[in-house]
């Protein structure tokens, strides 16, 4: 049985993410979030983690013991992402799907409105990929395009490869979060660019 912290598990794709492991494997699951009094957790299946991931005390008791470490967060990426690594190091957990953005390479075609740099409100996104790239944890950076709902249909780019197209659908990088957790070896120190075809 595989051990899942999700960090953000009340945000969007934390939650989406935490419904498809719920429904699609035997995953046990730690939910941490600030505001875990919106969490219920299913009985013999999950345990709720309150706190922040800039309290080293909380991140650390949520990541000890996981086999797989799920990060979906807004605000401070690059404090967020080396918290992350730093205490995962010191637990031993080596697993880490951490969401960035599409266009953190400058790898947007000009159909999406690329020109091969990197937009100034997508370098935090960028620096916190870095942090995670250069961690030597076995990672794979999840780059989405804009949110958008409706059933799993989705591909994937890797890194310094054009990004597929402007959406991605919640559901289908729940799907790839899934994939991440119960196929070993896929995706790890991988960079992936997810999208909706023909967006």
């Amino acid at each position: 049985m595989t051990n899942v912290l999700i960090i953000g598990a009340t945000g969007t794709l934390g939650s989406a993410a935490r419904q498809t492991l719920l429904k699609e494997t035997d995953a046990q699951l730690t939910l941490l979030a600030r505001h875990a009094n919106r969490l219920q957790a299913t009985p013999g299946r999950e345990r709720v983690v309150a706190g922040s991931v800039t309290d080293s005390a909380t991140l650390d008791d949520a990541i000890a013991g996981q086999d797989f470490v799920f990060a979906a967060l807004s605000g401070d990426l690059p404090t967020y992402a080396q918290a992350i690594v730093d205490a995962m190091k010191r637990q031993g957990v080596k697993r880490l799907a951490f969401i960035s953005s599409m266009g953190i390479y400058g790898e947007l075609p000009a159909r999406l409105g690329g020109d091969g740099t990197v937009a100034p409100v997508l370098r935090p996104y960028r620096q916190a990929a870095d942090s995670v790239e250069e961690s030597g944890l076995d990672y794979t950076v999840i780059r989405p395009g804009w949110f958008t709902g409706g059933p799993v249909n989705y591909e994937l780019t890797v890194k310094g490869k054009p990004f597929g197209g402007h959406d991605a659908l919640v559901a289908s990088i729940a799907d790839l979060v899934k994939r991440l957790v119960v196929e070993p070896g896929f995706g790890v120190k991988e960079s992936l660019g997810i999208n909706t075809p023909g967006s």
